[in-house]
C-alpha cells in the first residue's frame, strides 16, 4: 500500500508542479511532513544533497524519500511517479504546440505560470532559509550563535562569488562543504 501512496502522492507533484525542482520543494515538503516520512530538518538536508549531487532534483529527491519509505521499491515508486506526467505532459505539447504556440490563451497562461513560478522559489528560499539559519526558532538568543554568524557568512560569501564573480556552481557547492566540514571539525556545528 505504501508504495502506491508514493507513486500517486509523487505522480500529483510532478503533474501540478510548474518550473522545476525549486518550485516542487514547497509541494514536497508539505507532502513529507504531512505523512510524517521525514523530518524538516531532514528535508532540508536532502535538498541540499539533492541539489549537489548529479541528476534532475526532482529525480533525487523524489528517489531518496522513496527510499526512506518503502526501500528500493519506494524508491522506484516515487522516482516514476514524479517523471511520469513530465513524460506525458511533454509528448503532448511536442505534438500540438506548433498549433497553439500563438494562441492568446497560452501565451497567457505561460506569462501567469512564470509568475507563479518565480513565487514558489522565493517560498522556497524563505522555508529552507528559516530552517537552515534558525534551526530551533526564530529567537533573539540566536543571534548570538557562531552557527548563525557562520552560516550567515558562509551564504554571504558564496553569495558574493556566485553573483559577482561568476564562479562555477561547482566550485560553490564544494567550497561551501569544505567550509561546513572545517566547521564541524572547529566544533561550530
Amino acid at each position: 500500500m505504501i508504495y502506491l501512496v508514493l507513486f500517486l502522492e509523487f505522480f500529483k507533484i510532478g503533474a501540478f508542479t510548474f518550473g522545476g525542482g525549486y518550485a516542487m520543494i514547497p509541494f514536497i515538503q508539505e507532502t513529507v511532513l504531512s505523512h510524517g516520512w521525514l523530518s524538516t530538518s531532514e528535508l532540508v538536508d536532502f535538498i541540499a544533497v539533492s541539489e549537489s549531487t548529479p541528476g534532475a532534483f526532482a529525480v533525487n529527491i523524489s528517489t531518496y524519500v522513496g527510499s526512506q519509505v518503502g526501500g528500493f521499491p519506494g524508491a522506484v515508486c516515487a522516482t516514476l511517479g514524479v517523471v511520469l506526467p513530465a513524460f506525458i505532459i511533454i509528448l503532448i505539447i511536442a505534438k500540438i504546440y506548433d498549433k497553439f504556440k500563438n494562441s492568446k490563451t497560452v501565451k497567457g497562461a505561460m506569462f501567469g505560470l512564470k509568475s507563479v513560478v518565480v513565487g514558489l522559489i522565493a517560498a522556497t528560499v524563505i522555508s529552507i532559509a528559516l530552517e537552515v539559519f534558525f534551526p530551533k526558532g526564530l529567537t533573539t538568543a540566536v543571534f548570538v550563535t557562531s552557527t548563525f554568524w557562520f552560516s550567515l557568512i558562509v551564504f554571504a560569501v558564496m553569495l558574493f562569488l556566485l553573483l559577482y564573480k561568476k564562479f562555477s556552481p561547482v566550485i560553490i557547492v564544494v567550497l561551501s562543504a569544505m567550509c561546513g566540514i572545517a566547521a564541524g571539525y572547529a566544533g561550530l556545528i
